[in-house]
């Protein structure tokens, strides 16, 4: 997908993904690269200037071209290249359809102060799915390596709730959840107005605390888990992680991303390899 797609391969490069996938084998990482462009390029609909009609309309579009291309016959490049990807691993459909339901979630809402069962379903369909269709690009797709992939989705997008806070209440969203929200005393869901809430750190500090949990309970989903094919997984989790501790280190809301630099993110992603041999 690098070799064809440069805007693709430049916006992974970019991204904390990079790593993650920079050291898989080539045909693994090609395949991965697939995925992360039609995740992104959906998410782009999602998040994009159009009308909440335009966007709905594109996205049938994409349930389409996903109905074309597990019938063989893709027409949009994106699926074009995911083509050989879907029929080398085995993708399941029903995982593409999910993450579609998740970008409509966005486009139907939006999900202002979700109550948590929503906003778990949300992180399961944007995030988990996306983990369920790298599994078997992974070479391991068992049970205990869903309920891995599923957990570590709920935390890695719960981390991001945390980190686009702001531009998120800019498109008009919230994602915190409701009663986390209540529970530190913010009975408001208007996305600015929460921003400025004087009980808003309580509230970010409780979500953080919790979904540092999620990481946790991954982790120790890992021992039955095939931890030398999930590599990619665990270095995403490892950087998610201390992104977390940045944003919490920080403070909330905050202002502009922490980011973590190329340097140690590569020292982060060699240790977590190394870690995980055989």
């Amino acid at each position: 997908m690098s070799r064809h797609d440069p805007a693709a391969a430049n916006r992974v490069r970019h991204s904390t993904f990079y790593w993650a996938m920079r050291l898989m084998p080539r045909e693994r990482r090609e395949a991965m690269y697939a995925i992360y462009t039609l995740a992104r390029t959906l998410d782009d609909i999602a998040d994009g200037d159009d009308t909440p009609a335009d966007k709905r309309q594109a996205l049938a579009a994409w349930r389409q071209e996903i109905g074309a291309l597990f019938a063989g016959r893709p027409t949009h490049p994106i699926a074009r290249a995911l083509s050989p990807v879907v029929a080398r691993f085995g993708l399941p459909r029903a995982e593409f359809e999910e993450l579609l339901r998740g970008m409509e979630m966005d486009v139907d809402g939006p999900l202002r102060a979700p109550f948590l069962a929503e906003l778990d379903l949300y992180c399961r369909r944007v995030a988990g799915a996306v983990g369920l269709l790298s599994l078997p690009v992974f070479g391991c797709d068992g049970a205990a390596e869903r309920a891995f992939a599923v957990r570590l989705g709920q935390a890695l997008q719960r981390t991001n709730i945390l980190r686009d806070l702001g531009e998120d209440a800019a498109s008009g969203r919230l994602y915190l959840p409701r009663e986390v929200l209540t529970a530190a005393g913010v009975t408001l869901a208007e996305p600015e107005t929460v921003l400025r809430h004087a009980a808003l750190p309580r509230a970010c500090a409780a979500f953080a605390a919790a979904t540092e949990r999620d990481f946790a309970a991954a982790e120790l989903l890992l021992a039955a888990c095939d931890r030398p094919r999930l590599r990619p997984a665990l270095i995403m989790m490892a950087l998610y992680r201390r992104l977390l501790a940045a944003l919490t280190a920080r403070g909330f809301p905050g202002t502009g991303r922490p980011r973590i630099s190329r340097i140690v993110q590569l020292g982060v992603a060699l240790r977590v390899a190394v870690s995980a041999r055989p």
